[in-house]
Formats: C-alpha cells, structure tokens, sequence
C-alpha cells in the first residue's frame, strides 16, 4: 500500500454500523476514536444471544476435557497404581508425560486454530481428547499409560486457548473476563463433578469386562465425544458467519469488536508474523504468562494431588467418602471463579481481583506448613481453591485485553496458556510420596510461588497506570506520522490512540 497522510485515512473511515463491519472499513480514527455509535440495548440484546448460544457448549465442553485431565487423580483411588504395577515416582511420571506433549504442541495447536477456526477445530479437539481418554480404560501397562496420556496432551494442547480466542471474537475486552471465566469455572467444577462421577461410577461392578478405575475413563471419555459431536453443529467460527445471527446482529457484532482495536479495518485479519510477535513480546502478555504459569502450578496440582492429599487427612474413611470429600472445595473455588469473573466485567478491571486473591492461596499454604490438624488442612484446601481458580480467567483476559488485533490476539492467548503449562509440567513434581502426608517441599513451593504471584501482579497494574499517563502526555503521537493504514494497525500497543485496561 502506498504511503498516505491522516486526511487519507479518515476518508476510508465510516459512522454506521454495517459499513464499520465490512472488511477494509475501519470503526476508529487514526487517533483511536470511536466513529460509530452502538445503541447499548441492542448490544446488550446481542450479548444476550450469543452467551446463550455459545457459553452452555463451550463451558460443557471445557468441563468434560478437564475431567478427562484430571480423573487420573480419581482413578489413582480406585486401585490403577496396584492393577498397573506402578511404584516410586511412576505416578509422577505419567503426569509428566501429558504436560511434555501439551506443552510441545500448544503453541502451534494455536495457531492452526488461527489459521482453520477455532469453530472447527475445537470440536475436532475436543473429540480425540475424548477418545483418548477412552482409551485410558483399555491399557494394562505403564508404556501403554505413558503413551495414551502424551497423546491426551497433543489433544488438549489446543481447546484452552483455543476457546479463549473463540470467544474473543464475539466479545468486548470488558465483556471477555466473565466470559472466560464462565468456562475456566469448569476447572474447580470438573473437580465437583469428577469426584461425585468416580464416586457414583465405582458403585457399578463392572461395564462388561472393565471395573473399577477403567468404567472412570470409559464413561467420561464417551461423554465427552458425544459433546464433542453435537459441539460441531453449534460453534460458528465468527460473527459473519454465524446463521444464527440477523445481518443486522452479525454487522453489530463485527463492528463493536473493531471499534476497540485501534486503527484496525478487519476484525479477523491475516495471520502474519508482526502481530504474532506483537502478541507474544511484549510486557503484558509475558507477565500474564509468568502469573499464569505459577498459577498452574497450583491449578493442575489440586487437580492431581487433592484426592491424595484428602486421603492423608483422612486416611480411616473410604475411597467413596474420600472423593466425595474432595467436591466442596472445587465447589467454594468454582463460586470464587465466577464471582471475580462478574465483578472484573462489571468493574471493567482485572488487576484488583488478582491482587485480591492471591492472599487467599498464601494463608492455604501457610496452613498446610503450618499444621497437621485435619480441621487446619482441610479448610487449607478451600483457601487455595478460592485464590487459585480464579487467575485462569483474569490472566487470559488481562492478556487479550491488551492487544489489537485477531493475530495478536492468538499468539497472546497462546503464550500465556503455554506458560500455564509449563507450571502443569511442573506441578507433577511438587507432590512427591515420600513427602506425604505433609507435602512440605510442595506446600512450601506453591507458598512461594503464591507470593510472586501477587508480586507480579502489583507490579503489572503499577506498569500499565504509568503508561496510560505517558500515552495522554502525547509521549507516542509521532508514531503514526506518514505510516500506511497496514503500518497503523501492526503498532499494536505503540499505537497512540490505545490505552492499557488493567
């Protein structure tokens, strides 16, 4: 494109919504202002219909696939150590063996989302995610263990983020932290629902040949196909495609994600490497993605250590009675998940609720160390649960909220869940069992990992409140001197017109 002055750009700029929509149209001036009004009760109509038709599916989908994570951890209850022979450390390593894989294959799961649609590809995700984890009931040895959970991991690695960026296409930054969170909810309640599941599934005898800990991985593997299946039919990849939508619906939902990202004349533009390093490199994304990662640590560990760690509390109850002790924490952290979630889209903020509760998981931890009271330690793991779930959905939204366009906003997303799986990888280890029953080294890291935690997050909220003052003092107004309309949008973040939203 050639090079052209700023009277050129606002000529090509619009003031109604269905030419904001079209693709080379931009919603803003050069400067960032908005040029097309949206009647707030329209939009909140369109909300409306798009939380119903998409949050139940995606929300169920993501429930399925983290209990298809985590249910190793019920089945390690129910006797899969005994009847696959493992000792030692082989537990641990089967863990490992999932994080290896989703931690490889996250990032470019990612952008081939970017690339076909996350429309397509989570359902496509989301089945082999299932039919993997169907496959856990079949195996009847350590290497077979080994390999059915790498494979779980190449599956998984996309339908997180991959669900994040679906749903930054249909939201506002503001609108996307509840959104997020109204599926990351289903982490604390895969725990719930996973528990009461094993539990009711273990009072089956058997489902023909399989008993036990294998009817666990058949029953939740085939649900989750079947959601997968249905998922397929419901998910559209965008709002211009959606049928679901008016023409009127579809153009205001165009329009309104474009009018937030400065200087941008296409809601979902090519993939490209400026906006993908654009996304990745840059402060936000990779403190979000550090927050995240010491996060998941923390997130993954409940997930696979709880069951075991309800079991050194209470070792004299049954295994029933010890998953089922292992739901009101998932439970009370679900709750916690949600209201952040609502608060950090009725507040238009995210970095308070971070800052918030990360105290929460300090005190758990502290009481872990601190006592070997099962009153102490149990009410350790409700502290933990209300500070831990809720950064999954405050991280990815604080990091999609500061990035301009679809690209960026892929690379981002994928950036911090891969940090985020890296803290998984590395939560297979904190628990070791010759620590048990106090965990003390584990308990000890996640306490640290707590306070860093809350360090970053200060700081990160600290660093984005000073910037916004140096954008308003003009500081990057030369910026978009004698750039073309293509060099405008590539700014990203040096863009004069754009604004931290912490």
């Amino acid at each position: 494109m050639d090079r052209q002055d700023s009277s050129d750009v606002e000529k090509a700029s619009v003031h109604n919504i269905e030419e904001a929509a079209l693709q080379g149209h931009a919603a803003t001036d050069k400067a960032g202002h908005v040029l097309i009004h949206i009647d707030p009760a329209e939009e909140a109509r369109l909300r409306r219909k798009i939380d119903i038709r998409i949050l139940p599916t995606v929300a169920l989908l993501y429930l399925f696939c983290f209990i298809d994570r985590a249910n190793i951890g019920n089945a390690r209850l129910a006797g899969l150590e005994r009847d696959l022979g493992l000792s030692g450390y082989d537990y641990n390593i089967l863990l490992t063996a999932f994080y290896v894989a989703y931690v490889v294959f996250e990032f470019p799961a990612q952008m081939v989302n970017k690339w076909i649609g996350p429309g397509k590809m989570i359902p496509i995700l989301s089945f082999l995610f299932g039919l993997f984890s169907l496959c856990m009931a079949f195996v009847h040895s350590f290497g077979a263990a080994i390999a059915v959970r790498f494979l779980l991991g190449i599956a998984e690695g996309g339908v997180f983020p991959g669900i994040a960026f679906f749903l930054s296409r249909f939201y506002r930054k503001d609108e996307l932290g509840f959104r997020l969170a109204c599926y990351i909810v289903c982490a604390p309640l895969a725990g719930a629902v996973g528990g009461l599941l094993a539990s009711g599934i273990l009072k089956i005898d058997s489902i023909g040949p399989y008993t036990r800990w294998r009817n666990i991985f058949l029953v939740e593997g085939i649900i989750t196909c079947g959601i997968a299946i249905i998922s397929w039919f419901i998910l559209p990849d965008r709002p211009e495609v959606c049928k679901w939508l008016t023409p009127e619906e579809r153009a205001l939902a165009e329009a309104r994600i474009k009018a937030e990202n400065v200087g941008s004349t296409h809601v979902v533009d090519a993939l490209h490497n400026k906006a993908v390093y654009g996304g990745i490199f840059n402060v936000t994304t990779l403190l979000c993605a550090t927050i995240f990662l010491f996060d998941n640590i923390v997130v993954q560990g409940v997930g696979f250590f709880l069951p075991t760690i309800i079991r050194t509390i209470y070792p004299d109850e049954t295994t029933i009675q010890q998953q089922l002790r292992t739901v009101p924490p998932y439970v009370v952290g679900a709750f916690t998940t949600l209201l952040t979630g609502y608060l950090s889209f009725k507040t238009k903020k995210r970095g308070l609720y971070m800052v918030i509760s990360a105290p929460f998981m300090i005190l758990g931890y502290a009481m872990y160390i601190g006592s070997m009271d099962p009153q102490v330690r149990y009410a350790a793991s409700f502290m933990v649960a209300i500070g831990a779930f809720s950064f999954g959905a405050l991280c990815t939204a604080w990091a999609a909220a500061n990035v301009t366009s679809d690209t960026a906003r892929a690379s981002a997303l994928g950036t911090v869940v891969l940090f985020g799986n890296v803290g998984g990888l590395i939560s297979t280890w904190t628990m070791l069992p010759n620590a048990a029953p106090r965990f003390l080294p584990g308990n000890a890291f996640n306490l640290s990992n707590s306070s860093v935690m809350l360090i970053l997050s200060i700081f990160l909220w600290l660093y984005q409140i000073r910037e916004n003052r140096a954008k308003e003092n003009g500081r990057d107004d030369w910026r978009i001197e004698g750039l073309t309309q293509t060099e405008i949008e590539d700014l990203g973040q040096k863009h004069p017109g754009f604004r931290f939203r912490y």
